[in-house]
């Protein structure tokens, strides 16, 4: 049957009722899109909504057909850097696909991002997927795609991780570990931003600005938006004796209402104390922790693009799977519009 005319109506994130509809939408469209994945649960959701993972300015609309919550997007606007792009998700519920729902939302957030001096609008879709198609329809040029892995740890041998992070321990002489538990601590702002400023070479979209960083941006971006979130997390640095400087660092992230899941958050390795294995070092590390940490953790989840032949290489040793299908980043120039 036809669609029916779409009404676009801006979320209040104080309306309880109004997000939750958006998050049935969004758990429909997991079910259907992505079976095998982890889904956020009520908690996370909201707090994702409302700050995202960087708390760059956002706003949320909803498509209603009477009072029902049918589809939504969410549009990020950055102030600092990619101040022409605008980042876009968006949700359709599985059974209101393909009769204009996702297109008049699609419409509706390009003329939001123009009318905030975005000329581009960046956005993912699972390969195969309706999203995929609109995108497509769209005109929008595909750009990275990345791959997800998750490591069962029920299926890890005993003796595994022991045995890697004994030989990544020899190859990292002259480094010591730390850890933390939650936020990043004041005595760490500045060498978590240094840390963060390596990932500058990280596999990235084309004409991506990389993000600057600093101590005060550390606690406004990362430390700030973490109670929003609700999650769990831990933090393992691998620390450079000779100078003290952080080298390398892992995260991991659980939200507690989905406790057999976690999420492996930043890897990385400054550049000038690559070649001593220490993403292998600090991700063993990271797993004895969780074990004790999370004795009810079956499962980490990672993504990686396919151009990170390093970090893949590490996964694999750790015994990381391929599951589910491979989300694709699409851009949309504004400007051709």
């Amino acid at each position: 049957m036809p669609a029916k005319t779409v009404r676009a109506e801006r979320l209040d994130f104080h309306d309880a009722d109004a997000v939750d509809a958006c998050y049935q939408v969004y758990l429909a469209a997991q079910r259907a899109d992505d079976p095998a994945g982890s889904w956020m649960s009520p908690a996370t959701f909201r707090g994702w909504l409302t700050v995202g993972w960087s708390g760059d300015p956002r706003e949320v609309w909803t498509a209603r057909d009477g009072d029902e919550v049918t589809g939504w997007y969410r549009l990020e606007t950055p102030e600092r850097e990619n101040r022409t792009r605008a980042g876009l998700d968006l949700v359709v519920h599985p059974a209101r696909r393909r009769r204009g729902t996702g297109g008049a939302l699609l419409r509706h957030a390009t003329e939001r991002a123009a009318a905030r001096g975005r000329t581009q609008l960046d956005c993912s879709a699972w390969v195969g997927s309706a999203g995929e198609a609109l995108a497509r329809s769209a005109g929008a040029s595909p750009s990275l795609t990345d791959v997800r892995r998750v490591q069962e740890l029920a299926d890890l041998p005993p003796d595994r991780v022991a045995k890697l992070r004994e030989q990544a321990a020899k190859a990292a002489a002259g480094y010591s570990l730390t850890s933390w538990d939650g936020p990043v601590p004041g005595p760490y702002l500045e060498d978590m931003a240094k840390l963060m400023e390596a990932m500058a070479d990280a596999p990235h979209s084309p004409g991506t600005e990389r993000r600057r960083w600093d101590a005060e941006r550390v606690r406004t971006d990362l430390n700030a938006i973490f109670p929003e979130l609700g999650n769990r997390a831990w933090t393992i640095v691998a620390r450079h004796d000779a100078t003290g400087a952080l080298a390398a660092l892992t995260q991991v992230w659980l939200d507690p209402d989905v406790a057999d899941w976690a999420f492996q958050g930043l890897t990385v390795v400054v550049r000038e104390h690559r070649g001593h294995r220490l993403g292998l070092l600090v991700k063993t590390a990271m797993l004895e922790h969780l074990a004790r940490a999370e004795p009810g953790l079956k499962r980490l989840e990672t993504w990686n693009a396919g151009s990170n032949a390093h970090m893949i290489a590490v996964n694999d040793a750790l015994g990381y799977r391929v599951v589910g299908p491979p989300l694709t980043r699409w851009r949309l120039d504004l400007t051709a519009r």
